[in-house]
């Protein structure tokens, strides 16, 4: 049983515009009152399924203890995509089978198993061929706070869809390399590189410091943002953990025309 005031939290690229996230919630509070709904983002790129994975990916470790995270970017809504339980040992994870999941699986915590939802009892009367976010993926959230078992909802999978997302690599053993995943509303530039990968390098020369390079371009290490005060393109560890490029009070991405995929290098300065 989960605790009497279950958490829920939603990640979508409806918007604000329609009533889309208003009538998900609705649907979830008649199936069960008790629920508390957290907003994470109804802001991803429209139908950009990546960028969802890497936003829940990030974000679903701060979230208590069988927190139930509904995940909303379906492009393939109405086709014979399946809807999934994802379940792991510390959280539940509900949306369309399209690899927006990626990340969860290639995680440090353990994925216990991955559920088909076919039990239509758990899903809305009517099911329209457009909205499954309101009609099979929130009222299965909602069940699942109720406290069904989770062997009710459907049949492990194993051939489940998993995206592929780019590694870093270590061209030498100075050297990393990654690439940006993920531009903020700010413009700063997420790479996939983390604190542990730049720790490798600290570690064959804790008092070297780092060259930082992308496009041509060197930039500095910094603690945080308002450590500089000029135009130039910095880099910092996020508080995501994630090697981040930024502009101080700047968008980084179209003052220095860096898109996702581009190469960024780290390596340990001569």
């Amino acid at each position: 049983m989960l605790d009497q005031a279950p958490l829920i939290t939603l990640t979508t690229d409806f918007g604000y515009k329609d009533p889309f996230v208003g009538m998900m919630k609705g649907v979830i509070l008649k199936i069960n009152p008790m629920a508390r709904i957290i907003d994470l983002t109804h802001d991803i790129t429209p139908h950009n399924v990546r960028e969802a994975a890497f936003t829940i990916g990030m974000s679903h470790s701060f979230f208590p203890y069988k927190t139930v995270h509904v995940v909303v970017v379906d492009p393939g809504v109405g086709s014979n995509r399946r809807p999934i339980l994802v379940v792991t040992d510390h959280h539940y994870f509900i949306g369309p089978d399209n690899g927006v999941f990626s990340l969860i699986y290639n995680s440090q915590s353990e994925t216990l198993g991955v559920i088909h939802i076919t039990s239509e009892h758990y899903f809305m009367s009517q099911i329209g061929p457009t909205f499954h976010g309101r009609d099979i993926f929130a009222p299965s959230a909602a069940w699942l706070t109720k406290g069904i078992e989770i062997t009710k909802f459907g049949d492990m999978i194993t051939d489940y869809v998993t995206l592929p997302f780019p590694s870093v690599s270590m061209p030498s053993k100075t050297t990393i390399e990654g690439e940006v995943i993920y531009i903020d509303r700010f413009g700063n530039a997420i790479t996939n590189i983390r604190a542990v990968d730049l720790n490798t390098l600290y570690s064959i020369n804790p008092e070297a410091k780092l060259r930082i390079v992308t496009k041509g371009k060197q930039t500095e290490l910094k603690n945080y943002y308002s450590q500089v005060t000029d135009k130039g393109l910095y880099s910092l560890i996020n508080s995501a953990g994630y090697l981040e490029l930024f502009v101080y009070r700047g968008n980084a991405s179209a003052l220095f025309d860096i898109k996702i995929g581009d190469i960024v290098g780290v390596m340990l300065a001569q």
